[in-house]
């Protein structure tokens, strides 16, 4: 197995590497290490929130990912997953892919100005929640902010919530949160919603959802928990606080996928597009997790994609005449 230190594409090729990390990457890894692929994972480095191992380094109880009774903290569960991989003979790299060609065979990716080759490539690069660019907001962060309402619901029973955003998404989280909440108030910084005439309708006519209207997030209050939000009124200019609980924060989500634009098939929103499972259009180029995936966003889904990715990779190789040595028990 290749430690990935040669460069300039004087390494040995990979028969797998791995962009990404985050439950969709790992299980990627666990997988193909199992079948003895030997993957490469470029996991990612930390850049403000961004942190290899995806959006759960950045929550704290996770209670609905199977298999823990009594939960997990999202940081544990990652290291568990990492830890897995290693085992059975992934080697992690915690760098930034800076550019791919996925269209040359081997495919070839760049940390830098160090190039590694591989037969095929799994992207695990997720997606990007949209904040609000607060101090306090990055602060919180998974201490009673959050981005996921079917993630951390469940830990605002019976509290005030407060969602921030007026499309689909806002509206779909604000009635979900409605199960849990005593009161649910979505703020919006315009007079009127963008979400779907049938989404606003539901928002409407459920009791326990309120509007704060012309108006924006200025300020996140609380030392270690959320306590409450400052609003400003941007038609009266008036300032106000509304006390809460829970900061639900969705104005929208931005795959990882930059680094793919010219050479894969994105949708309109930058969404890798996949067929018959998890390939891309280029051959041997698979796509899994929060990159792939705009409508569930689960820990659950994106571990299961990385599990397709690297079963759709392993089966591709084979196809290709590489002599792939399985363990007993894989597949």
């Amino acid at each position: 197995m290749s430690d990935g230190s040669a460069a300039n594409g004087d390494a040995p090729v990979q028969k797998v590497i791995v962009i990404g990390s985050g439950p969709a990457g790992l299980t990627a890894a666990i997988y193909t290490a199992r079948a003895n692929l030997a993957p490469l994972v470029i996991e990612g480095e930390a850049v403000g929130t961004d942190q290899p191992g995806g959006q759960l380094m950045l929550t704290t109880d996770v209670e609905n990912y199977p298999g823990f009774i009594d939960g997990i903290m999202g940081p544990e569960l990652m290291a568990n997953m990492r830890a897995q991989a290693t085992r059975f003979g992934a080697t992690l790299m915690t760098r930034r892919v800076t550019r791919v060609d996925l269209a040359a065979s081997p495919k070839r990716v760049w940390v830098g100005d160090t190039e590694y080759r591989a037969h095929s490539v799994i992207i695990s690069t997720g997606a990007k929640a949209l904040m609000l660019g607060l101090e306090a907001e990055r602060r919180l962060l998974g201490y009673g902010v959050s981005t996921c309402a079917t993630c951390d619901g469940f830990f605002f029973r019976g509290r005030q919530i407060v969602v921030v955003g007026g499309g689909d998404s806002a509206l779909e989280e604000a009635t979900f949160l409605t199960k849990f909440g005593e009161s649910v108030t979505i703020v919006h910084r315009r007079k009127e919603l963008r979400a779907s005439k049938i989404m606003q309708d539901r928002a409407f006519a459920n009791p326990k959802i309120r509007f704060v209207w012309d108006s924006v997030v200025t300020d996140v209050l609380g030392d270690t928990k959320v306590e409450g939000v400052a609003l400003h009124n941007v038609v009266t200019g008036e300032d106000s606080v509304l006390a809460a609980a829970g900061l639900f924060v969705a104005i929208g989500h931005t795959p990882s996928s930059e680094l793919f634009v010219g050479q894969l098939d994105l949708d309109e929103n930058g969404y890798i597009l996949t067929h018959d499972g998890t390939a891309t259009n280029l051959p041997g180029v698979f796509a899994c997790g929060d990159v792939v995936d705009h409508t569930y966003r689960q820990a659950v889904t994106a571990a299961g994609m990385g599990c397709m990715a690297a079963i759709d990779g392993e089966r591709w190789l084979e196809a290709q005449g590489e002599e792939i040595e399985m363990t007993v028990t894989d597949w």
